[in-house]
């Protein structure tokens, strides 16, 4: 018996041939990435209109508190207020910041008399030295436990640290950093006082030995921002890989004849990464913006506790160049996430 053979329909398909699977192309992903960085843009304007106004509803006058609660002449205050423009209306304030701020100008500090973006680049380093040890710290911890916990779901080791876990993450920041102030800097009990209550360094050391100085200070504050904030990436990895355990490309991997563990490095947590790489760029964004609460807490001279000292005036430049660089940070890595993840599951932005 003869075969007879599908004539192509005038689209070119065959009749009962499937579809080959559509592939992102080129342009396709530059329209992504073209949505992308508009959606950053677009937040980011919203950032700098909400971050103007919002401030200026904080109770407090700036001009009170630059002439350091002397008595002084309604003429002086006035000159005070047309130095910094405090006399104009509100929508000519807002229009001069947002030309200034667009072209890196982010105005000048009430309280310091110093550029804002001076300050803000006189903190940063050691913004990032905290923030940065501890985001190294707990995302190790979190990937290393949460990967471990999920293969071994429903175990002793499963329980326990996703408990612990829980209830780390619940705690604040501030609380824990007080606690363990109490108990390690002050001395409770059999426990005498072990690191500095505050601060970045002695002031007395110099080489090597400053290097240690500030390690030793560098204890408490990280060993806060670890405990609660590895649990959030250990739940995260947890969930991903559970959801990817079951699969049955992992069940004809054993089949083939792998191991376990090259089963998991392999194939599991390859596959379970898209939402735990969202989640390591977004707490990587946060890294410059610090923690305001915990540094406060240690007396930390970073961006937090210059927010901090910005909010009790309020220096308005202050806080609001701070508050911009905070969300800048953030909207960013969450735009670099966004265009790494096509690239890691050509799924993600069909």
């Amino acid at each position: 018996m003869s075969s007879v053979r599908a004539e192509p329909r005038a689209d070119g398909t065959v009749p009962g041939a499937e579809p080959a699977p559509r592939r992102r192309t080129g342009s396709g992903y530059g329209r992504y990435v073209a949505g992308r960085l508009t959606g950053a843009a677009v937040s980011l304007l919203a950032v700098l209109v909400t971050g103007f106004f919002l401030f200026r509803l904080i109770p407090g006058d700036p001009v009170k508190f630059m002439t350091g609660g002397r008595q002084v002449s309604v003429e002086q205050l006035a000159a005070y207020r047309r130095e910094f423009g405090l006399d104009l209306p509100w929508w000519r304030q807002f229009t001069d910041y947002c030309g200034k701020a667009l072209t890196g100008d982010l105005g000048t500090s009430y309280q310091f008399r110093t550029p804002v973006i001076d300050k803000i680049t006189e903190a940063l380093p050691n913004t990032l030295l905290l923030t940065g040890t501890a985001f190294v710290l707990y995302t190790a911890l979190g990937l290393f436990l949460g990967t471990r916990a999920a293969w071994r779901g429903g175990g002793f080791g499963d329980r326990f640290h996703t408990g612990l876990a829980l209830t780390l993450y619940s705690v604040p920041s501030f609380w824990l950093g007080l606690l363990l102030i109490v108990v390690f800097s002050v001395g409770a009990g059999p426990v005498p006082g072990l690191f500095p209550t505050g601060g970045m360094e002695s002031g007395d050391t110099t080489g090597f030995a400053y290097v240690l100085d500030v390690a030793h200070h560098l204890v408490l504050p990280v060993v806060t921002l670890v405990a609660v904030e590895y649990g959030q990436t250990l739940l995260v990895a947890r969930s991903a890989l559970l959801d990817e355990k079951g699969a049955d490309y992992l069940t004809t991997a054993r089949a083939k004849g792998l191991r376990d563990v090259q089963v998991k490095r392999r194939h599991a947590v390859p596959n379970a990464a898209l939402p735990t790489v969202t989640l390591v760029f977004v707490n990587l964004g946060r890294v410059v913006a610090g923690t305001i609460l915990v540094e406060t807490v240690f007396s930390w001279p970073g961006l937090g506790g210059l927010f901090y000292q910005a909010l009790s005036v309020p220096d308005l430049p202050l806080v609001q160049g701070l508050f911009l660089v905070f969300a800048a940070a953030v909207i960013l890595m969450n735009m670099v996430a966004d265009l790494i993840c096509p690239l890691l599951d050509p799924r993600v932005g069909r």
